[in-house]
């Protein structure tokens, strides 16, 4: 990439949209992401252009006869005799190069425009896509999760196993990001059980019924219940029109309650006949 610190640092000291933020840095060199200049534009045109400070253009990065760096024309060409540095670019077969952004500032409606300074390198069509971050993907309607008890029946009994099981199944969702359809993988990965009586569980397990439960609890005192249960999400993105799914840097969250239960206490004990007799024996 071709930017210099101090041309991109003058750049970034005129102000202007707080995207200008989103900058990478390796040692002394600081630069703009493409993606963060094309929002930044974005941002910007929609000021109305007598009260804008900012201009932005593409325009390819030139080398001069005599080895100075000029920009070119929006149109991709370079003055005579000067080379054009994005043509050293290479991008994956069907991707096309995008040309550095360049800005011009003021700083008010009345002053005269400055000079223009490159503010990215440039780069690919793929860098220009938009990015569904971790913030975007906890704002879409992820469903809570599915909670099934066995025994599902009101109460549960002390010191036997009340198990629990949810649905392990990935979800599809479609979003809107920057006029881009993006479809949305959701899946969920990791469940955190709370049992209501001071013990949690977090599990990889989506858990299996009676007989072969992996997933379960045992209450230890009589009293009144309910579990909530936390999924964590992973997810992953296909933007329209291209091939690729690309993973989400970030998790989200959704949760479950169940109805309240009792936690009751039985004790066995020896009678004088069977307790399915009728009338009821009255020591069962």
């Amino acid at each position: 990439m071709f930017l210099i610190a101090a041309v991109l640092a003058a750049a970034l000291a005129s102000g202007g949209s707080s995207v200008d933020a989103e900058v990478e840095k390796s040692g002394d060199a600081v630069r703009l992401t493409v993606a963060a200049s094309e929002k930044a534009a974005r941002q910007n045109a929609a000021v109305a252009p007598a009260v804008q400070l900012f201009r932005y253009e593409r325009a390819p990065l030139c080398r001069e006869a005599a080895g100075i760096w000029t920009r070119g024309s929006a149109d991709g060409t370079c003055p005579e005799l000067a080379n054009t540095a994005g043509a050293l670019r290479t991008c994956p077969e069907g991707d096309s190069i995008v040309m550095p952004m360049w800005r011009q500032a003021r700083t008010s409606p009345e002053a005269p425009w400055g000079e223009w300074t490159q503010i990215d390198s440039g780069g690919c069509g793929t860098d220009l896509l938009p990015e569904l971050t971790a913030a975007d993907f906890r704002l879409l309607p992820i469903p809570a999760p599915t909670l099934t008890l066995q025994p599902d029946r009101g109460w549960v009994l002390v010191n036997i196993e009340t198990i629990v099981t949810t649905n392990p199944d990935a979800i599809t969702l479609r979003t809107d990001l920057l006029g881009h359809g993006i479809t949305v993988e959701a899946t969920p990965t990791t469940w955190t059980y709370d049992f209501g009586d001071g013990h949690t569980l977090t599990t990889t397990s989506p858990g299996h019924p009676y007989p072969h439960h992996d997933v379960f609890h045992e209450y230890e005192q009589p009293g009144t219940a309910a579990i909530t249960l936390t999924a964590t999400w992973t997810g992953r993105y296909l933007i329209d029109g291209t091939t690729t799914w690309r993973d989400i840097n970030g998790t989200a969250t959704t949760t479950t309650t169940s109805t309240p239960f009792t936690i009751e206490e039985r004790t066995s004990r020896l009678v004088a006949t069977h307790c399915h007799t009728r009338p009821k024996p009255a020591d069962c």
